[in-house]
């Protein structure tokens, strides 16, 4: 519980693709990451494939989070076949996306990031 108390995100860069290959290792990722912060930052803007079973994932990390009071943010790349997936399940309505790690970070840690 470091990262939690300590109030420090966690960033995790997620696969370049998400299938039924990989989908339980970045579901233990996910949950190893939820389990011990107050925010993890599931970045899938290197994501450029993520089929049903990655959206599972990510859905299944939302519930988790809720469930241990953690705040997950994804980013994703506006635009992209990511996004797309998401709109297209409506996972857009549901999770919070943001365009960018910065965008998605507490605004007093970006204000910090901007400044250095």
């Amino acid at each position: 519980m470091d990262g939690q108390s300590a109030g420090i995100p966690v960033v995790l860069a997620l696969p370049a693709e998400i299938d039924v290959t990989n989908c339980d290792s970045v579901a233990v990722s996910l949950a190893l990451s939820i389990d011990n912060a107050a925010l993890v930052i599931a970045d899938l803007t290197g994501t450029v494939f993520c089929d049903s079973s990655g959206m599972q994932v990510l859905f299944a990390a939302h519930q988790r989070a809720v469930a241990r009071g953690c705040s997950l943010r994804m980013v994703v790349r506006p635009g992209d076949s990511v996004a797309r997936v998401l709109a297209l399940v409506g996972l857009d309505r549901i999770l919070a996306i943001y365009d960018s790690v910065v965008d998605a970070m507490p605004a007093r840690r970006a204000a910090i990031q901007l400044a250095d």
